[in-house]
């Protein structure tokens, strides 16, 4: 849409006056302004600086005094169904670009957001995705403040894409990285995994199960601020997004040049969880999360950091669920409940259908 999402006071707002978007919404013209001033601007009203440009206009010196650098990310959305239980594209959209820069020891601040829409789709529906975006920032303190919008042919995209860049900021003294782990740290996450992987082909329905699986979509900023403040010299924080706890593992293990064992009877997986994945043949450590994190945090540090994230809502399942060792770099292994060790590699092509 080109244009910071926000209404001048007095600005008269157009109305979509059909169903579905048309061709004509992507042309630049009087429908392109009303989809824009119905859908977009008219509930991320006041979320922008108070201007109608091309480009959204950031107080530097407001950004110096939060931190000493910039963290900018960015990320697409694609999710089949577009709502689900515990979520839909518009908050998976905006979690995921908040974790990304959280997981960094950033604090977000703002957000830009296009959307690519196929030709046909109710105008309702980009209704309640653009209220599920603004509601899902605002409860998060983060601005959605400038993006754009494209309408292509019928089929030419399914329905929906979102993509989302993240700016948010890093307080002086935080240093983490995916190659900070060392032997003797642990590893710690904070809650039950699999939940949205599991969630999302739930609601599919082509499965024929009946779950009550719900998405764990949340934003995570305010959970890993709480953690780090316990816990200073953490080493490394990931969320387990797409390739799951397996993937994020062995990302850090590779990086840091260190071993990594884990325990499967302390790595929390809900039972309707591994029900579900036992019934597909999948394995619940690469399905995809939205509201789990993984931290390396030093063996002095490990238990203050599990109390600080089991202290938050969004925490109350933590585990210490492994340790980095100084074995064979960069190997993987899962110490099973029934007395066994086997090899987490990697996630190679595609386990499952690609969900977000």
């Amino acid at each position: 849409m080109n244009v910071i999402p926000i209404s001048r006071p007095g600005r008269r707002l157009g109305t979509v006056s059909v169903a579905n978007v048309t061709l004509a919404h992507g042309g630049g013209g009087k429908a392109m302004k009303d989809l824009i001033d119905d859908v977009f601007i008219s509930v991320f009203n006041g979320s922008g600086p108070d201007a109608l440009e091309d480009q959204a206009r950031i107080d530097l010196l407001g950004l110096t005094k939060l931190g000493d650098r910039v963290a900018f990310t960015t990320d697409s959305f694609v999710v089949d169904p577009l709502f689900f239980p515990g979520g839909d594209i518009g908050k998976l959209a905006i979690c995921g670009t908040i974790n990304d820069l959280a997981v960094g020891g950033a604090k977000p601040l703002y957000i830009s957001c296009a959307a690519i829409i196929e030709e046909g789709v109710p105008v309702d529906l980009l209704r309640r995705i653009a209220r599920s975006m603004a509601e899902t920032a605002q409860a998060a303190g983060v601005r959605i403040v400038t993006g754009d919008t494209k309408v292509v042919h019928k089929g030419a995209c399914d329905k929906v894409f979102l993509t989302t860049t993240g700016i948010g900021v890093i307080a002086d003294g935080i240093n983490l990285g995916v190659d900070q782990a060392r032997p003797g740290d642990l590893i710690l996450v904070n809650g039950l995994l699999g939940d949205h992987g599991a969630a999302i082909l739930g609601a599919r329905g082509d499965m024929a199960l009946d779950s009550p699986i719900v998405s764990d979509c949340a934003a995570l900023h305010e959970l890993i601020a709480r953690l780090l403040k316990a816990a200073p010299h953490t080493r490394a924080i990931r969320d387990a997004t797409r390739g799951g706890l397996a993937t994020v593992l062995n990302e850090i293990a590779d990086a840091s040049g260190v071993s990594i064992s884990v325990d499967e009877e302390h790595t929390p997986i809900r039972p309707e969880v591994k029900g579900f994945c036992e019934i597909l043949g999948l394995d619940p450590l690469y399905l995809a999360n939205e509201g789990k994190l993984v931290a390396v945090v030093p063996p002095d540090e490990a238990e203050v950091a599990l109390q600080a994230l089991r202290s938050d809502p969004l925490g109350r399942d933590a585990e210490i669920i492994g340790k980095a060792g100084d074995g064979e770099s960069g190997r993987v292994t899962m110490h099973t409940v029934f007395g066994g060790v086997r090899i987490v590699d990697m996630l190679v092509g595609e386990q499952l259908p690609r969900i977000c």
